[in-house]
Parts: structure tokens; sequence; C-alpha cells
């Protein structure tokens, strides 16, 4: 097992007044040249949305956007004609493909909005865009991993142009769990939503994140009440 050790404190952050974005890896004005990507997986933005936020029509082609909700509600509006309210126990995905234009903006005029945007690149290029999202059981992740992306039908999860799977867990304290890949050869960016946890000595705390590599399944323990998004992504790029 490989392990590369993503610590919350050495985020990129930026403050735009109505967005405080923290960056896992090189984005907009933050540049490290040690963390550009992790495989697949090019952007993991960690965003705080003001009330009344919004991120205005803008483009994008050739890239799987998934979009996480941790509090509050953001509204979403693309030119597939998707449109609608994404909220805390929904994803969202959308194919960027051949090329698709899209705003969000936080749905509330007062209360802030949280998020995870994140960036993987497809399998295949210039697909027809698309967008999905669902409302998933959070309870159903209790002690064991809900698999909420995958290309697989039997994951019961939305669809992804890629060989990647996204995988929640709440996970009580003195608990473990195994986490085993879904694709031979993939490595798995494991990031503590909430929480903390222990992975082969090394100690995770709230927002710290680990990228596992040349690794067929691990184990977790929860040294405390644990929230953890399990990102498993090809690593050749």
């Amino acid at each position: 097992m490989q392990t590369i050790l993503y610590s919350a404190k050495d985020r990129g952050s930026a403050d735009y007044g109505w967005l405080k974005p923290n960056y896992y890896f090189s984005f907009s004005q933050y540049h490290n040249p040690s963390k550009v990507h992790f495989g697949v997986l090019r952007v993991l933005n960690d965003d705080f949305i003001m009330g009344g936020g919004m991120f205005p029509p803008h483009p994008h082609d050739n890239m799987e956007i998934i979009t996480i909700p941790l509090t509050g509600a953001l509204q979403h509006k693309d030119s597939t004609g998707s449109e609608g309210l994404i909220k805390t126990g929904d994803i969202q995905i959308m194919s960027a493909g051949s090329g698709i234009q899209h705003s969000e903006a936080n749905a509330s005029a007062t209360e802030p909005l949280t998020i995870f945007q994140i960036w993987v690149f497809p399998k295949d290029r210039d697909i027809k865009p698309r967008h999905d999202q669902r409302s998933f059981d959070v309870t159903k992740r209790d002690n064991q991993w809900q698999i909420v992306v995958s290309p697989r039908e039997e994951d019961n999860a939305l669809w992804i142009n890629q060989d990647a799977r996204f995988a929640l867990t709440n996970i009580s304290a003195g608990k473990t769990i195994e986490y085993k890949n879904g694709f031979a050869g993939n490595g798995v960016f494991l990031l503590v939503i909430n929480g903390s946890v222990e992975i082969n000595g090394t100690t995770l705390n709230k927002r710290d994140a680990l990228g596992i590599r040349d690794a067929e399944s691990f184990i977790i323990n929860a040294t405390e009440d644990a929230e953890l998004l399990a990102i498993e992504v090809p690593m050749g790029f």
C-alpha cells in the first residue's frame, strides 16, 4: 500500500466574499505541482457559499462533475434543460461530454450552503451531455458503504462515464470497516467529512484525506464517530 496525505490545513483556499473554497488539488489561482490530480480525480473543492451566492452560467466539456451538498440546498440549471434543487442527502452528476453550460446558486438568500464539487476525467470523450441526480437514504450507510456513483447497474447508483465509484459511510466510534476496490488496480481517495479515523497507522481528522494506491482493500478504524467519502478511480492518466 502506498499513501499520500492531503491534510486539511495544507489545502489551498480563497475568499471571494460570497464564496470561500478550499482546494485539495490545484485549481483557479491555487497551484501546487505536487497536488494536481489523483489518478483521474482532477478536482475536489470544499465550498462554503453565502446566502444568495451564485455561480453564473459557465461552460464545461469532457468532465464528469459530481456535486455533494453537505448542508443547505443548491439550485441547478443547465443547457440540457435540467433544473431543480439538490439537497443534503442528494447526489448530482453531470457528464459535460461534448459541451454543456450550467449555473448553480445557493437556494437560500440568507443561509449558507456547503458542498463538495468533484471533477473526474471521463472514460469516453465527447459523449452527449447529460445530467442526473438522486436522493439517497442516509440510514443505509450506517457502519456500511453506500455506493452512490458507479458505472455498474448492480451498484444501484448514479451512472458515471468512468470506471470509478463513490461511496459514503457513517461509522461509529470503535467500529472498523473494510473498503474493497470495485475495479482492479484503482486507487482510493478517502476523505474524512467529519470525525476521526485511523488507516494503516495514519490518523485522519475532519477534512483530512488519504490517497491510497497499490491496495485492493484496506481497513479503517473509527477513533470517533466519522462520516467518510471514498472516491475510487483509475490511476492511469
